[in-house]
């Protein structure tokens, strides 16, 4: 009987054998194509309400970036949320990169001020304890002004609007009224009227009179040059902070965010939550969306050297260093000439009245009455021959504190520098190293099987193109459509920045600071032209400051000394 309904019991066993498969295959396949990795990656990611990822995929969802045949488990809210998550994922791995830059620069920011006030401090205590213990006579006095001197040094450095050669020269100003009254003619004090206008006489008169030798302007010189590239040090520094600022705040467009969406979410729809992106093809998304940023480059490369170049003059032979410990030399030598040359200068300080027909000195400051008078009228005339007014280079005063710093001085200004400079190298090529640091950290892999935006595949087979935007035009996974115009705005920034200042323009182009200056150019030759750093780019403020000295050297007959001198 049963063999008549079954008349063939292996076909009939075969029949119930394959239902068992195809029952099973498709228990599988329901199971394969279930949402559940997709709704713990959406948890784990936080990419959104959990609610929004069904349990099981759909066949009929209309999709606008994740589109493919067959089920997904994506909807329309959830491409929403996957958009703003790979934003803010985005963002976020920008600013973990560029955050590293941005503290180097912002940390020797730092480091630079306070090295530089540290030794504007010490250089200051150095100096009053000179006059404390060398010239107790006008200590007291000479004080305020040391104070305010050092004041001024401290807010040039800091970038404001101050002139090293006027600080320079108002410190000398005031202190020629003590040194007069103290120093030259110590006992004039009492025996005169002194007061507000005999103090206001001498401060005018002094470079006239020029008590103090070359030593004012040689001082002033040094400082200039020194001081100067560490100010300009610190200006370009925040300029780099703004530029990083800037980079932080850039937009992502909306083919971007596409694009970022295909790469990182729509494996996920298919169910492949663990699957990365090829190499080339997260290349070819990075350098999309960064392609205005990839614009910074060049900029960024010649921002960098001058950066190195400014370093190198101010901390190259400790020029800064030197030039700030070495003030308590040059004041020092300054008053020992006033006392060397006292008679000559209380002559010239009592007839400076300019005479231009015998090119000599007469009278000035006559409301003056002088103890040696039994008159209030003024003394007579007193001439001198111009051409024979002698001149005594001053002594050569060995320094008692090694100015050198130590080798083994780990918080000198050199080895801050060197240490910024050995950081600096890393980041030269930050924008354009940028995608790449990107897709690292998107742990992309190539030698297997890798999402390449429209299925797995064996390696990516799109044309991989460079960085900028000039490059874009042959990228195939994101259009660049127009340049952001905050990256641009930084960009034009930058290159005015670089592009309108050498070293040289930055640097006084004093004789005190040839030798820094010389070996500067041999390291760095592409940095002065051969117009620049020579007599017809002397800034105006330093001409000015020597112009007195340069007069009354000339209107005396003084030679002028050499170089060598």
């Amino acid at each position: 009987m049963f063999r008549g309904v079954c008349p063939r019991v292996n076909s009939c066993g075969s029949f119930w054998i394959l239902s068992l498969v195809v029952f099973a295959v498709s228990v599988i396949g329901v199971d394969a194509y279930s949402c559940h990795e997709v709704r713990t990656a959406f948890q784990l990611r936080q990419v959104g309400p959990l609610h929004r990822v069904p349990e099981t995929p759909g066949t009929d969802v209309d999709l606008l970036v994740c589109k493919h045949q067959g089920p997904s488990c994506c909807t329309r809210k959830m491409e929403e949320s996957y958009q703003f998550a790979v934003k803010r994922e985005t963002l976020h791995n920008i600013h973990s990169y560029s955050y590293e830059l941005e503290h180097l620069i912002s940390g020797h920011s730092d480091a630079f001020q306070d090295m530089f006030q540290y030794l504007l401090s010490f250089s200051q205590g150095h100096l009053s304890s000179l006059l404390e213990g060398s010239y107790s006579s006008l200590s007291r006095h000479a004080l305020p002004h040391v104070n305010q001197l050092f004041s001024s040094l401290s807010l040039y450095l800091r970038g404001a609007n101050v002139s090293v050669e006027a600080a320079v020269h108002q410190f000398f100003n005031n202190i020629f009224p003590l040194a007069y009254t103290r120093l030259i003619n110590p006992g004039i004090e009492g025996s005169m009227m002194m007061g507000s206008e005999m103090s206001d006489c001498l401060r005018m008169i002094r470079q006239d009179v020029n008590p103090f030798g070359p030593h004012p302007a040689v001082m002033a010189q040094e400082l200039a040059g020194a001081l100067g590239a560490g100010r300009q040090l610190g200006l370009a520094l925040e300029e780099g902070l703004e530029v990083m600022n800037a980079t932080e705040h850039a937009s992502l467009s909306k083919e971007c965010v596409k694009g970022l969406v295909k790469m990182v979410y729509c494996s996920h729809c298919r169910g492949l939550t663990l699957i990365k992106p090829c190499v080339g093809y997260c290349l070819n998304v990075m350098r999309g969306c960064l392609a205005s940023v990839s614009e910074l480059d060049q900029p960024w490369r010649r921002y960098t050297s001058l950066l190195e170049q400014l370093t190198q003059a101010m901390a190259g032979h400790h020029s800064l260093e030197l030039a700030l410990l070495g003030v308590r030399g040059h004041v020092n030598e300054a008053l020992l000439y006033a006392q060397l040359h006292g008679p000559l200068i209380t002559a010239t300080g009592q007839f400076t009245v300019f005479s231009p027909s015998s090119l000599c000195v007469l009278s000035c400051c006559s409301f003056v009455s002088f103890s040696f008078l039994s008159t209030p009228f003024p003394p007579p005339c007193i001439f001198l021959a111009c051409n024979n007014f002698p001149w005594t280079p001053s002594p050569i005063i060995p320094s008692s504190f090694p100015l050198k710093p130590s080798k083994n001085n780990k918080h000198s200004l050199r080895t801050l520098s060197r240490e910024f400079l050995m950081h600096l190298q890393r980041y030269k090529s930050f924008f354009a190293a940028l995608p790449e640091m990107l897709c690292e950290g998107e742990n992309v892999v190539d030698d297997s099987t890798c999402w390449s935006g429209d299925g797995v595949v064996e390696s990516y087979t799109g044309r991989v193109v460079g960085n900028g935007l000039h490059a874009q035009r042959q990228n195939p996974e994101v259009k660049v459509r127009s340049v952001d115009p905050a990256v641009a705005e930084v960009k034009e920034r930058l290159d005015l920045f670089t592009s309108a200042r050498t070293v040289c323009d930055w640097l006084e182009c004093s004789d005190s600071t040839t030798v820094m200056k010389s070996s500067f150019i041999d390291r760095y030759p592409s940095a002065c032209p051969e117009s620049g750093c020579g007599g017809s780019r002397l800034s105006r403020a330093f001409q000015m400051s020597l112009s007195p000295v340069t007069f009354s050297r000339s209107f005396w007959g003084i030679p002028r000394r050499s170089q060598a001198t």
